[in-house]
């Protein structure tokens, strides 16, 4: 099957996000939800802002943690401006993956490419590993304490397979590397930067931070737009709408996250205007959060290709 040229592939992206909110604006109460949006407390909104710019941060930290085990060094103000950069690329070009190629590509003179993508992808695996954990302590309480979330049969059997699934990965890779060279080439550096007994605690707490940063800037972007989530009910639902964003089908993970937001908000008592108004208003201030980036692109020198 001939592959489709990159270009076509953006304009698709960007079709399905702008179809997805079309379907949602009618069918998940627009009006509803653009009231939500007019009437939007500032003093949560800035909330929301400072939480995922320390996400930011701390993804910055990690991503710096990361590459000084696979032998690339950088000082902290590089790692925030690189990172802050990588942001903005990733929220504003159809793709959401050109920030982050673009910060491997300029961190590749200390120990060539391979190492500067091998730092990118396994920070961004951490910040993952972030989410499924926080899933897991949420999605436990809520079978703990029954009646916080009424999950329908077949979800809950999905979340319970995603969870093991995802913690058999690495004892699963780790049992191949010892018999398999490609497979110990995969998993030789990602048990030197994430596990390692020098960073892995590091590695926890920054991973760790950086979910709960996420989950708070959405939680709180929800509150500014009247749609209150309790502590578990952050913890369970809202890894579910950022895992949507993962799925490569439109721009950013429009259209999916509010999608998913306007399905799983009803589990919390809330309709699901108020799930697609709370995710756009995340949406807003993801961009908002990226725009330091703007002054790190006007400041820098060009870099040769």
């Amino acid at each position: 099957m001939p592959r489709l040229p990159g270009w076509l592939r953006r304009v698709a992206q960007v079709a399905v996000a702008v179809l997805l909110l079309g379907l949602l604006w009618r069918y998940a109460g627009g009006g509803e939800a653009l009231d939500r949006l007019r009437q939007a407390q500032p003093g949560w909104l800035l909330a929301a802002w400072v939480a995922l710019m320390a996400q930011t941060v701390l993804s910055a930290m990690r991503w710096r943690l990361t590459a000084a085990q696979l032998g690339i060094g950088m000082s902290r103000g590089r790692a925030l401006s690189e990172y802050f950069e990588a942001q903005l690329l990733n929220q504003s070009i159809p793709g959401g993956v050109l920030g982050d190629a673009r910060r491997a590509v300029r961190a590749r003179d200390q120990a060539g490419m391979w190492a500067a993508g091998q730092s990118v992808v396994i920070e961004r695996l951490a910040g993952q590993v972030g989410l499924f954990l926080c899933l897991a302590i949420g999605f436990a309480a809520t079978l703990a304490l029954p009646g916080r979330i009424d999950w329908p049969g077949w979800l809950a059997v999905a979340i319970a397979l995603g969870l093991l699934a995802a913690a058999l990965v690495p004892p699963g890779l780790a049992w191949l590397a010892r018999r398999n060279d490609r497979a110990r080439a995969i998993w030789r550096p990602v048990a030197h930067a994430l596990l390692a007994p020098q960073v892995l605690r590091a590695q926890l707490v920054l991973s760790l931070g950086t979910a709960l940063c996420n989950l708070a800037g959405f939680a709180l972007a929800a509150r500014a737009v009247g749609a209150g989530l309790g502590p578990i009910e952050t913890l369970t639902l809202v890894p579910l709408i950022l895992l949507s964003m993962l799925i490569p089908l439109s721009i950013s993970g429009w259209g999916l996250r509010e999608g998913a937001a306007a399905v799983l908000f009803p589990l919390a008592g809330l309709s699901a205007s108020a799930g697609l108004a709370a995710s756009v208003t995340f949406g807003l201030l993801l961009i908002a959060s990226a725009l330091p980036g703007v002054a790190v692109l006007l400041l820098r020198r060009p870099t040769p290709a």
